[in-house]
């Protein structure tokens, strides 16, 4: 059995409440995905080659303790994740104040 490791979990927590409430009708937060889809990739190339440099010259490393052994480029799978995860929380976050403050102004 596969146990969720400790960032595994973190991003778990920080992506279900914006995941959810991105299906809220009248915020229509999937109106545009691929510029959504496109922003994410923005982030995931430009960081991502960031984080692998940074692992590769051995200026950044991480705990095996919080990931799991899976790797893509050298980097935890975690890490992978927090560039689609972390973005999409942030996206949905400014939509949903743009969202709100429209709706009640």
């Amino acid at each position: 059995m596969l146990v969720m490791s400790k960032y595994m979990m973190v991003l778990v927590i920080s992506g279900s409440v914006p995941f959810i409430l991105s299906f809220f009708k009248p915020l229509k937060f999937y109106r545009n995905t691929s510029s959504l889809l496109l922003s994410i990739l923005f982030v995931l190339i430009l960081f991502g080659s960031w984080d692998v440099f940074a692992t590769y010259r051995g200026h950044w490393r991480f705990n095996p303790e919080g990931v799991w052994d899976f790797r893509v480029l050298n980097l935890p799978l975690e890490e992978v994740l927090f560039f689609v995860v972390i973005p999409f929380c942030c996206i949905f976050t400014w939509e949903a104040m743009k969202f709100i403050k429209a709706r009640y102004k």
